[in-house]
């Protein structure tokens, strides 16, 4: 791989390339003097003394290499240690702009240079090292600093070689580079250097080696789960999931969130039922099945194999009966089916009167859940009888969840 200064490497090499290539084909007999530039093209004199034909490769965009973005892994592990040096995958685009001191002399050179990157497809990696060390001079001191620096670029020896690849530009995306310049505008060619893999050398955190081997060879269903019912559910109720090789006895667990449920008897490859659990926080909840390996207690126990698709249900959240009346102003304190954690947003309904529940500390230790919580009635309600219900995470309380006639849960207000 290639250090963070390959980028500036591949512009020296195709510099060296273009100034070769002039050369060995005697343009300057044609043309004059020319010179070879890797300069801004608002820094390129156009008219005046300075002004002279001339070659100018401008790196007018990098964008990362799709093929290459995910190839790496993972940088850091989940306590934040370096684990391992994924490349940087860029592709290059240039611009080479071609300026005349007299009549054609633009054409003559936008000519030549681009049969030199014609007649070189890739970068070779002899050529590179050509290209970034055959500059220096018997003095190296006398060698500007960043051109003695990217000679330890290590492009040459990076793992892909470069590629160099004509794109074309449309007449819009031409005008609107120029105009991004603010340059006047001149005959150019675009290209594409592909690819420069730069990677970073830092050390990495290496793993433990295998101490034991432990294979098991297990065939697994392939669960899919199609419907499931009913999708607004408490605590304690019963869902029913269908689909097609949903169940393998021994094999096959349910997963609610993040809470392990299980399956109640007479599960089969086309339903499974499952009790929900009073530890599934209330809110929208996905519901999937997970196909586990035991590997015994030397392999680690029990891991996770093939997992179905998920389904997802709202889980509503219940409280302990009323008191009879309250005051204005009071507290009320309600008991919550599941408990509520520090981080779930809460509030309790009085009619059309919404209590924000106050944010809750996050305990130092687990559980961080509360099955209490306390709110003050507010004090613009209207006395009376008024319908309470609760509120966590967007999933309200129902008044009937049998089915049948509507149970109102509701106070008086005085």
């Amino acid at each position: 791989m290639s250090t963070a200064l390959a980028v500036a490497a591949v512009t020296q090499a195709l510099k060296n390339l273009l100034t070769d290539g002039v050369l060995d084909d005697e343009v300057a007999a044609q043309v004059g003097d020319v010179s070879v530039t890797a300069l801004p093209p608002d820094r390129v004199p156009v008219d005046g003394a300075d002004a002279r034909s001339q070659l100018n490769l401008f790196l007018y965009q990098v964008i990362e290499n799709a093929a290459w973005r995910n190839m790496g892994y993972p940088a850091f592990s989940s306590d934040g240690n370096r684990i391992s040096n994924p490349p940087l995958a860029l592709d290059l685009h240039y611009l080479l702009m071609a300026y005349g001191a007299q009549e054609l002399h633009s054409e003559i050179l936008l000519g030549y240079g681009m049969q030199v990157l014609h007649d070189t497809p890739q970068l070779s990696r002899d050529g590179l090292r050509a290209a970034l060390t055959g500059v220096t001079p018997p003095d190296p001191n006398a060698l500007p600093p960043q051109l003695r620096a990217i000679a330890t670029s290590g492009l040459a020896d990076q793992f892909e070689l470069v590629k160099l690849t004509p794109e074309v530009l449309s007449t819009e995306e031409i005008s609107r580079l120029w105009t991004a310049f603010g340059a006047k505008y001149r005959t150019s060619a675009a290209y594409v250097a592909s690819c420069v893999l730069i990677q970073q050398t830092s050390q990495v955190a290496a793993a433990k080696p295998v101490a034991q081997a432990n294979l098991k060879v297990q065939t697994f269903l392939n669960p899919s789960i199609d419907d499931i019912e009913p999708q607004v559910a408490a605590a304690g109720d019963t869902l029913t999931l269908t689909g097609s090789q949903l169940w393998q006895p021994g094999v096959t667990t349910v997963q609610i969130g993040a809470v392990n449920a299980n399956a109640l008897a007479g599960a089969t490859g086309t339903q499974v039922q499952v009790s929900v659990p009073d530890t599934v926080p209330a809110g929208v909840q996905p519901v999937y099945l997970i196909q586990s390996v035991d590997f015994g207690a030397q392999g680690g126990g029990t891991h996770s194999g093939f997992e179905s698709n998920s389904v997802a249900f709202m889980l509503i959240p219940r409280f302990d009966p009323l008191p009879l009346t309250i005051g204005r102003g009071n507290p009320l304190t309600l008991t919550v089916t599941p408990p509520v954690g520090f981080d779930q947003d809460v509030s309790v309904l009085f009619g059309e009167v919404a209590a924000a529940v106050a944010p809750r500390t996050k305990p130092a230790v687990p559980p961080y859940t509360t099955a209490t919580i306390s709110v003050a009635v507010p004090t613009d309600l209207t006395p009376g009888a008024t319908l309470v219900r609760l509120s966590v995470d967007g999933a309200q309380s129902a008044v009937d969840l049998s089915g049948g006639a509507p149970g109102q849960p509701s106070i008086e207000v005085t």
